[in-house]
């Protein structure tokens, strides 16, 4: 049952919910690795994700914690192009590319559009770049970025939930009529799209927080999504936090996770990946914990159901 105790969750106060940001620089992502993939070619190929540090996001959405790693004004001119560079130098070579920033690609307070040139020479030795944006923000600049680029871009975009009650307020400002038309976009542009999916919600019980996963991997197909990552939704963003103190919220465990994607890989309708950062924060100390891991990373690698 959905109860969200009258609040009126909306940007001030999810902002009043926050900590402190972290200390990033304009001209350094503040991460970024290479780590191995099963791409949309059907190879278990190495993949570089470079996190990008810019303005924060303006959709302020209540699980997010992707603000600790942003600025509080935009990136000067070259600076995005710089993080870039920075990175490459430091990692190997790779064929597939994410520009992950914190929030959306295509928003020009974030990454000017002024740089779009000179990134779009960056890229050119790959075969794919991956970049994220909200699906209100998919429009011609998009596609003209697209078609700006030498490799195949693909764009993640959040769906996180097909339940009625809860996607309203995720404060996402988004309904799903909104994001299959962008989705529906893309794909006329022959634009690959991959989205993002929560596995554990405020006021409902962690067996409801499956079922409407399951729900949202089936709508997100059904759109034409091409790709699915699962993500367990964490405390840690102060919004979070409260609902858990309230015991409103319950962060899911790892076999939760496990059927998710099992359930998602037998579809075969497309790729299904969890989403395995920092795995160990959902243990709840299971002795077969180590063992769901491994099987995990093994589904993401090989996309066969556990």
């Amino acid at each position: 049952m959905v109860n969200h105790l009258d609040l009126d969750i909306n940007d001030k106060w999810i902002l009043s919910k926050r900590g402190n940001k972290n200390e990033v620089s304009p001209f350094i992502p503040y991460a970024f690795h290479v780590e191995d993939e099963f791409t949309h070619n059907g190879k278990i190929e190495q993949v570089t994700t470079i996190f990008l540090s810019n303005k924060e996001c303006p959709f302020h959405c209540l699980m997010c914690d992707l603000w600790k790693n942003t600025t509080e004004e935009k990136v000067p001119g070259g600076a995005i192009s710089q993080q870039i560079k920075y990175a490459l130098d430091r990692l190997p070579e790779t064929r597939h590319l994410k520009l992950y920033n914190s929030g959306n690609f295509f928003d020009a307070k974030a990454i000017p559009r002024e740089d779009y040139h000179e990134i779009a020479e960056m890229v050119s030795p790959f075969d794919t770049l991956i970049v994220e944006c909200h699906p209100k923000l998919i429009n011609q600049k998009s596609l003209d970025f697209s078609q700006s680029i030498k490799p195949t871009l693909q764009i993640a975009m959040g769906l996180e939930t097909v339940h009625p009650e809860l996607l309203p307020i995720l404060n996402k400002q988004m309904t799903l009529e909104d994001f299959e038309k962008a989705a529906a976009v893309l794909k006329k542009s022959q634009i690959l799209t991959r989205t993002f999916i929560l596995l554990g919600l405020p006021f409902i019980t962690e067996e409801e927080a499956v079922c409407w996963a399951k729900r949202s991997i089936d709508f997100a197909f059904d759109v034409g999504v091409e790709c699915c990552v699962v993500i367990p939704t964490r405390t840690g963003n102060g919004a979070m936090n409260y609902f858990q103190e309230k015991e409103m919220f319950h962060e899911p465990g790892v076999h939760s996770l496990l059927e998710v994607i099992d359930y998602g890989i037998k579809l075969g309708a497309g790729r299904v990946f969890a989403d395995l950062w920092d795995l160990d924060h959902f243990s709840r100390g299971e002795s077969d914990f180590d063992g769901v891991k491994k099987k995990l990373e093994e589904m993401n690698l090989r996309q066969i159901p556990g």
